[in-house]
């Protein structure tokens, strides 16, 4: 049985919006990093879903899109699954 492959969306949805805006805007990732003010790694680090970065940081780059991090609602697991 092979295993399932999860697309990136769901693993970090933040890193695949950044990327897919990104692409969208034919922005490179160092014009990004320009507009969003922050280094080209941590655009770099963000777009691979690196999973600790600094969450102001987040939305100075998410911000160049016109969004932020809020709090949502956290997707539901089926009864019996493992967290």
């Amino acid at each position: 049985m092979s295993a399932r492959k999860i697309p990136d969306r769901e693993i970090n949805p933040i890193a695949s919006f950044v990327r897919e805006r990104r692409r969208a805007g034919g922005l490179t990732q160092p014009e990004l990093a320009a507009l969003a003010g922050v280094g080209l790694r941590f655009i770099v680090d963000l777009e691979r879903g690196k999973r600790t970065l600094r969450m102001d940081t987040v939305n100075a780059v998410l911000g160049v899109f016109g969004k932020m991090v809020g709090v949502v609602d956290a997707p539901r697991k089926p009864q019996g699954e493992a967290r």
